[in-house]
């Protein structure tokens, strides 16, 4: 009967360490389970901001290229409204220009709203203001100069008329 009881406690603590040893097994799954998951969320979180930082200075180097083509889009506005009596000179400067703000917008850049609307000092750069009393307070009257923005990057302030 000893022998049986030796062997029932023997089992016993075998079992017990086999227990011991599985909850210590589960431990350890789970925490390389938790560090699995903090790895990947790191990792998921370093590709958006990589991403966003590379978005950020794509539209930077594309403010600085597009800042140096603005004169020449102006003038090619210009050009358009001068007044010819050559209507093929008129209509292919006309497809120029069309031309080139497509390429802009391909870009992503877009003109800065002006004319009716509310001065935004942000986007717009009031040159003078005048006493209208058809336009309401702080509302644009009239544009000097166009500008354009690349998403929420202002590549040039538009020069304006403010009223009021």
């Amino acid at each position: 009967m000893e022998e049986n009881n030796e062997t029932k406690s023997t089992q016993e603590v075998t079992q017990k360490t086999e227990l011991s040893e599985t909850e210590k097994i589960k431990q350890e799954l789970e925490e390389n389970q938790d560090r699995y998951k903090r790895l990947m969320a790191e990792f998921d979180n370093y590709k958006k901001r990589n991403a966003k930082e590379r978005e950020g200075l794509y539209n930077s180097l594309i403010a600085d290229i597009v800042t140096s083509f603005l004169p020449t889009l102006d003038n090619l506005e210009k050009a358009v409204n001068v007044k010819t009596e050559d209507e093929n000179y008129k209509q292919g400067i006309e497809m120029v220009l069309k031309q080139f703000v497509d390429t802009l917008e391909g870009l992503g850049v877009k003109e800065i709203e002006t004319v009716g609307t509310k001065f935004n000092p942000e986007y717009h750069e009031a040159v003078s203001s005048v006493q209208d009393e058809e336009l309401g307070e702080q509302e644009i009257k009239e544009e000097f100069r166009k500008g354009y923005k690349i998403g929420d990057k202002v590549i040039r302030h538009s020069m304006v008329v403010v009223a009021n």
